[in-house]
């Protein structure tokens, strides 16, 4: 797909594209939704923390333009965002090569970011210490950023007429690995007495994680194992689009592309005492939409700073990031704050003097 007369592609473009043609050309940039957790980016590796650039160039051109190649995996839910800054970097940089795969946070820890295949992994959680120390044997250091809030999403089938709202109790019920329910009305005698059918993503994945810690309890009995898990947010939507007695999670921008077809539950914490609240950006930004606000990150490996076009590329990011044009209308995640893209610029900009002074 070549650029438009708009020179950018929108997100149902590209959400819907990648989700079901595994890749697509964005305006320079090779994006890959369908990559598997074991296998490396298109673009090749180093063995240096990253690719950095090709073909022995250093990030510059003869023209004095920016050029060189970057390698980005991970998570699922940080990719549209990705590929938005990714294209809004290009416009200025065309000579810039992005390749984008979606392969889990973990997944992109473990397979590409840790062992220096790529120079980013997005993720939808902080990285856990068995990555860093992964991570610190291939002398790889990342660098968290934090690039935008996101509300995780509980979806139902649009004839789902009996659930609008849900406890997180009655979430952990419903997805607990201790005596999980088989039936609706196991869980709330209202519901029917039909069996669930239930999609989510798969174990690589971040927002599985965050899941578990937000619902389940990280000292819980785990996540429950007969469901159908994917890497692939659109799979959960089809699945949940197509069975009246389906439930299914996910981050928000992939609901907001998709919320004709699918319904989002509301979620009373009861803790809070705040009765059902709807996910959307208004309620995870002033915290009423508890507990699946989350916040998401891109890690930049520390050494692939180094290289004046990932160090440019990843200012661009965390810059842009209080951006409602992009996070927010165009994405469907929560920008950041001044404050916080202060801080993040404050810390990414000591890492890359450090790397650029080595």
């Amino acid at each position: 797909m070549t650029d438009n007369s708009s020179n950018r592609v929108s997100r149902r473009t590209f959400i819907t594209a990648t989700g079901t043609a595994g890749a697509l050309a964005l305006a320079g940039c090779t994006s890959n939704e369908n990559a598997g957790g074991d296998g490396g980016p298109s673009g090749g590796s180093n063995g240096s923390g990253g690719n950095g650039s090709q073909n022995g160039s250093d990030g510059g051109s003869s023209s004095g333009q920016l050029s060189g190649t970057i390698d980005i995996a991970g998570s699922s839910t940080v990719f549209p965002l990705a590929t938005a800054m990714a294209e809004k970097f290009r416009k200025e940089h065309p000579d810039v090569k992005i390749n984008l795969q979606s392969t889990g946070t973990g997944g992109g820890f473990a397979n590409n970011f840790c062992p220096g295949r790529t120079d980013f992994n997005n993720a939808s959680r902080p990285i856990k210490e068995e990555e860093k120390a992964q991570c610190k044997q291939n002398n790889v250091q990342p660098v968290e950023l934090k690039v935008a809030t996101d509300a995780l999403t509980v979806i139902v089938n649009n004839n789902a007429d009996w659930v609008d709202c849900v406890t997180a109790e009655e979430l952990k019920q419903i997805w607990s690995a201790d005596s999980p329910p088989e039936m609706w009305s196991d869980v709330n005698s209202d519901w029917p007495d039909q069996p669930f059918e239930l999609y989510g993503p798969s174990d690589a994945s971040g927002t599985y994680d965050y899941f578990i810690e937000a619902i389940i309890g990280e000292d819980g009995p785990g996540h429950r194992s007969d469901y159908s898990p994917t890497e692939q947010d659109r799979t959960i939507i089809q699945g949940v689009q197509n069975s009246q007695y389906a439930m299914g999670y996910l981050g928000f921008a992939y609901y907001t592309e998709n919320q004709n077809s699918v319904k989002a539950l509301g979620v009373n914490d009861q803790s809070g005492g705040g009765g059902c609240v709807k996910p959307s950006i208004e309620t995870a930004k002033s915290g009423e939409y508890a507990p699946l606000s989350r916040p998401l990150f891109t890690y930049p490996a520390k050494s692939s700073l180094a290289e004046e076009h990932v160090a440019e590329f990843a200012k661009f990011w965390v810059e842009n990031s209080t951006s409602n044009e992009i996070v927010a209308q165009q994405v469907g995640y929560i920008p950041n704050s001044k404050e916080e893209k202060n801080a993040q610029m404050q810390k990414l900009q000591q890492a890359i003097d450090e790397a650029q002074s080595n």
